[in-house]
């Protein structure tokens, strides 16, 4: 499981996929979560601007990402 440290209080989904390396920008990334293919916390999401915090998780092509502060 990869993990992702906050800098911030929080991070938009859609960085959270490029951070994580799971697309290779955020036209892809917008593409793939309106696509309902971004599970956050085990349900599907479909909002780019989706905000994560400390202690969620978010799955794509069956890689899970922790979001830690």
């Amino acid at each position: 499981m990869q993990v992702i440290t906050l800098r911030e209080d929080f991070i938009k989904l859609g960085q959270a996929l490029k951070a994580a390396n799971l697309v290779s920008s955020g036209v892809e990334a917008k593409i793939v979560i309106q696509e309902g293919q971004v599970l956050v916390n085990g349900e599907v999401d479909d909002r780019r601007g989706r905000k994560l915090y400390d202690g969620d998780t978010f799955t794509f092509r069956g890689e899970t990402v922790k979001i830690q502060k």
